[in-house]
């Protein structure tokens, strides 16, 4: 420990630079401890003078004949305090200051006071900024900031500053940080003293209360605590659904897009908010779903794309890729613009709900960049400015230009041992405080990378998230590729615990399902569970996690009606979103009335949905195709807060008698029969392939039969030709017969008949483009 005699001078400025020095002398000030640390009493007052019509602040200064006095701090020790007298009574706020401790980061509350403590490695002077309750209105972002140096002598201890302030409110203060620091950019630093910073462990963000307000389009953020509220009442019969990965059912959604929309029938107070979601959970039940996946829920700026002249500056981000904070939940999700402590209790109400109703919550989650941009138009909230050299990837080699494997400008850090463990506590933080189950981490090959953005065989933070305690009964699904080439599907780094979104599973699935040549080798390999990519070590096929729609590309409607992408809203000229879509338009480009051409592309959406539910692995699914949305063939719908991404309840009335109902039905059936969610990868006891003829380049018709223990066998034909194929029908097992209970080429209800049809003889004319399920039964 170090232990030290010396002044310790705090500067308290009012953000208009009215500046208060204060100097007094403590000994043996420990800086890894509050508890020997002296007490100050500072009194400020406002000050002004005329200048050029407007009013400015001078600044004050100790006088000379300053009166001495003593008195006992809260360990009951005796401590000297300079107490500054004014000519004029200063505004008395009756703080008073201790060095503060180290651990943990953020704002805690401690036995003499509310702490805070941040790292910088690299800063040489740091200012705290608060602003105090009742000094504005809700959204406090202008004037009356209070500004308070550290003294690196006594506010430190190696690269954490950190203070402890007494007699601070227990919520609703505003704060921040002012950082300065090296202003060489070639050795990657972008230190600005004048920008006012997040915390990166703030644990609820102040900022816009309302979703897509223009009038406080270029409102900042702000950290904030809360030490009052009661502990969240999860319930005393309370337990999470603790689903095994093998029987999940997921479905990916938005927490704005579900029920924003008027047709959501919600009071408009709560659509598109956590408490929204909540009043739509018997939709997700009637679905059959058991886990939601949640686009981004932590802080994001929906604004970020409007705050320059740009092509993108018409456009809001509403899927909330560009993260703020790591640690609050965005603010905008709460009903009536209440702020972050109803943002936070919300959050939990809905998870609580949803865990209710033995539905999981997973959390799609951005880790591999921040919003802070790029170097070219850089927009600093936090790490950035903090430092920047150690929260993101730079190029020492040139420039020290920030490295941007993630494609959006900057590329976070992971694998510094001070990034990694701000993800880890993130991670724990979501888990012990909100309860969610899982993670889906968004282009996590960025995590596989070393400081100079190459690729790691044993990546620290991949490692220390499978084998942490707090996250080990955690779902943990990475995307297992990134935008600098990085490809993993099937190799990520995993411990026997990490889950990967397949996107082999999505491209090699719609190139059968439209009819390609020489995909039915790969088709069956996809729907027995990938045993060519995640057979290794103990992994499982519920490790891969299979899809054939995700929140970006094509909707399933839209696979099936366009061959190219639409995306001219945008603005970028159709040079964004993906070429590589696999789709087929089933004669037409776009909407139509043919009816021939409807009939086929709603027979293939619930072809798609058949094979992606009875495949080995854990499926997900999109929020809309369940009706049936359509993004009108745009493939990166990122920025429309419209009816493009908005989940429309009007549709999903019309198509409750017959898409929905199909879709519905499909994925109760997984959910009730063993033969879909098979522990370990197929053996030939499980499954029989009525195929000779796998070399066939041309053959585009795969039958094949599951076996059941007890004899519930189950019979699929998927039939890509355009024409009928007549398929022999093998018998079933001793004392069974075949039923009908899928035939994707019938209309409802005769598309899905749950109980089965018997008539079934030994064969069977499967038309074109479509498939079919039997089951056999006593």
């Amino acid at each position: 420990m170090l232990h030290q005699s010396l002044p310790l001078l705090c500067d308290f400025k009012i953000a208009d630079n009215t500046l208060l020095s204060v100097s007094h002398f403590s000994n043996n000030i420990n800086n890894n401890s509050i508890g020997s640390s002296r007490v100050l009493d500072v009194g400020l007052k406002f000050s002004k003078q005329s200048s050029g019509g407007g009013s400015s602040a001078r600044g004050f200064s100790s006088k000379a004949g300053a009166k001495t006095t003593t008195a006992p701090n809260v360990y009951g020790r005796r401590a000297q305090e300079s107490v500054l007298e004014q000519e004029e009574a200063p505004q008395k706020l009756g703080f008073k200051t201790f060095p503060g401790q180290a651990f943990p980061f953020g704002v805690s509350q401690v036995e003499n006071g509310i702490n805070f403590a941040i790292f910088s490695q690299h800063a040489t002077a740091v200012t705290l900024c608060l602003t105090l309750p009742h000094r504005g209105e809700s959204e406090r972002t202008d004037g009356g900031m209070i500004e308070v140096a550290l003294d690196p002598k006594v506010n430190k201890t190696g690269d954490i500053w950190h203070i402890c302030i007494e007699d601070l409110p227990r919520d609703d203060v505003l704060y921040g940080y002012k950082i300065d620091g090296p202003r060489d950019w070639r050795q990657g630093h972008r230190f600005d003293s004048s920008i006012m910073l997040i915390d990166p462990y703030a644990k609820l963000v102040e900022g816009r209360r309302f979703f897509g307000d223009a009038s406080r389009k270029l409102s900042k953020f702000y950290g904030t605590y809360d030490f009052d509220s009661l502990p969240f009442d999860w319930g005393d019969d309370y337990k999470p659904p603790n689903i095994p990965e093998k029987d999940l059912v997921i479905y990916e959604m938005n927490v704005r897009a579900f029920t924003v929309d008027k047709s959501s029938g919600l009071d408009p107070s709560i659509r598109g908010s956590y408490l929204g979601v909540i009043e739509k959970i018997p939709h997700l039940l009637e679905l059959g779903v058991n886990a939601v996946e949640l686009l981004p829920v932590f802080e994001f700026d929906e604004f970020e794309f409007q705050r320059r002249p740009n092509p993108r500056d018409h456009m809001i981000n509403t899927w909330g890729y560009s993260t703020i904070n790591f640690f609050a939940p965005m603010i905008r999700y709460a009903s009536r613009g209440g702020g972050p402590r109803n943002a936070s209790r919300e959050f939990k109400e809905m998870v609580k709900a949803l865990h209710g109703a033995g539905i999981e919550v997973i959390l799609d989650v951005v880790y591999n960049h921040t919003n802070e941009a790029d170097d070219e138009n850089p927009f600093t909230t936090s790490f950035r400015g903090i430092d920047n050299k150690v929260y993101y990837m730079v190029d020492l080699n040139n420039n020290g230009q920030l490295l941007n494997f993630s494609g959006c400008g900057n590329t976070l850090n992971c694998n510094h041992p001070v990034v990694m463990e701000l993800i880890l506590d993130s991670l724990r933080h979501w888990v012990i405080e909100y309860h969610v189950d899982g993670f889906r981490f968004d282009l996590a090959s960025v995590l596989c990378r070393g400081a100079d953005g190459s690729p790691l065989n044993a990546p620290p933070l991949i490692r220390a998230i499978a084998k942490d305690s707090i996250l080990s009964r955690c779902k943990i699904i990475a995307e297992p590729w990134d935008c600098g080439g990085l490809y993993l599907v099937g190799n990520f780094p995993n411990w026997d615990r990490w889950a990967e979104w397949n996107g082999k599973y999505r491209d090699d699935i719609r190139k059968f399902i439209k009819g390609d040549s020489g995909m039915k080798g790969s088709f069956a390999t996809r729907v027995a569970g990938s045993a060519d990519l995640y057979r290794t070590n103990k992994r499982k096929p519920c490790h891969s996690v299979n899809f054939v729609i995700a929140h970006d590309g094509f909707t399933l409607r839209d696979l099936v009606s366009y061959n190219f992408k639409h995306n001219d809203a945008n603005g970028e000229g159709g040079n964004d979103g993906c070429n590589d879509n696999f789709s087929w338009n089933c004669g037409f480009e776009g909407e139509t009335d043919d009816h021939n051409i409807k009939a086929l592309r709603f027979r293939q959406m619930k072809n798609f949905h058949l094979a992606l539910m009875i495949s080995q692995g854990t499926p997900m699914m999109l929020m809309g195709d369940e009706y049936g949305h359509t993004r009108y063939g745009n493939n990166n719908s990122y920025g429309h807060d419209t009816s493009i991404n908005n989940f429309q309840w009007g549709l999903l009335d019309a198509e409750k008698i017959s898409h929905f109902r199909f879709f519905s039905e499909v994925i109760k059936f997984r959910q009730t029969h063993g033969v879909f969610t098979h522990d370990n990868f197929l053996s030939e006891n499980d499954v029989t392939w009525h195929e000779n003829n796998w070399e066939n380049h041309e053959s585009k018709f795969l039958a094949f039969t599951l076996h059941d223990k007890n004899g519930g066998d189950i019979y699929l034909a998927f039939n890509a030709h355009d024409y009928f194929v007549k398929v022999s029908i093998p018998p079933p097992p001793p004392k069974r017969r075949w039923l009908r209970v899928v035939d994707t080429n019938f209309e409802s209800p005769d598309d899905f008949v749950p109980q089965g049809l018997p008539g079934i003889g030994s064969t069977y004319n499967v038309a074109p483009y479509s498939s079919i399920l039997l089951e056999a039964k006593n």
